[in-house]
């Protein structure tokens, strides 16, 4: 009985995954992120590192690290960008709206301005139900629209993710491919035309910059904020 035993003992630790790692857990990255060249924007306790207020050194206290996410508690924490500029890159993260809320991710940002969006496009986050903007969650605001909503409800975590290059520009939402298109391309030109950005002529032309997180006045809150160049 005792030899019997010993041999169900070692076949459950031969059924043991090799590395307990594979699945990272929240704010952290697995085994196969790093090795992929995956970097966190956030470790769940604090936000200085990575990131600051627009034209300003430090972050405002409505931008609060709590419960392992990164939340705006409301109005007049102001736009927050990372100190490192990106070029080429792709990007995931969770963010989880409250209801009738509105925010946003630009990137490819420069201080030259009065305010973000001015040089950023913007990536749309809203509650889709309750929300008052006709651009949807996930958007390429003013420029590219899904024809599907992937969207979970206010209240639960969504997963964000984008490839920006020079080559080709994708959005996904909770694993839906939203959009495709090429920065700068005919096409691309044609739409900023035809937008509210055509008034700012540095918007939307730098290849590198700042990513932004937007405060729209609503509480919002990010986890598991990650990236990776592309070369």
């Amino acid at each position: 009985m005792l030899k019997k035993s010993l041999l169900l003992c070692a076949a459950a630790l031969i059924a043991l995954p090799l590395f307990a790692d594979d699945k990272a857990a929240t704010n952290s990255l697995s085994s196969k992120e790093q090795e992929e060249g995956w970097e966190l924007l956030f470790n769940g306790e604090d936000a200085s590192k990575w990131w600051r207020n627009y034209k300003k050194e430090g972050i405002g206290d409505k931008w609060v690290a709590k419960g392992g996410s990164l939340t705006l508690t409301g109005k007049g924490g102001g736009d927050i960008i990372t100190k490192e500029q990106f070029g080429a890159f792709e990007m995931v993260l969770d963010y989880k709206i409250s209801k009738g809320g509105n925010s946003g991710l630009m990137f490819h940002v420069q201080e030259t301005e009065k305010t973000p969006w001015m040089t950023g496009p913007e990536i749309q986050i809203q509650d889709n139900v309750d929300g008052h903007d006709p651009q949807k969650a996930g958007w390429l605001y003013q420029f590219y629209a899904a024809d599907t909503d992937a969207t979970k409800p206010a209240g639960e975590w969504n997963q964000l993710r984008i490839l920006i290059t020079p080559e080709k520009c994708v959005h996904w939402m909770n694993g839906t491919k939203y959009v495709e298109y090429v920065k700068g391309s005919d096409e691309w030109n044609k739409k900023y035309e035809a937008s509210k950005f055509v008034k700012f002529p540095k918007f939307g032309k730098s290849t590198s910059g700042h990513i932004c997180l937007q405060d729209h006045g609503n509480e919002v809150s990010f986890r598991n904020i990650k990236i990776r160049e592309v070369k």
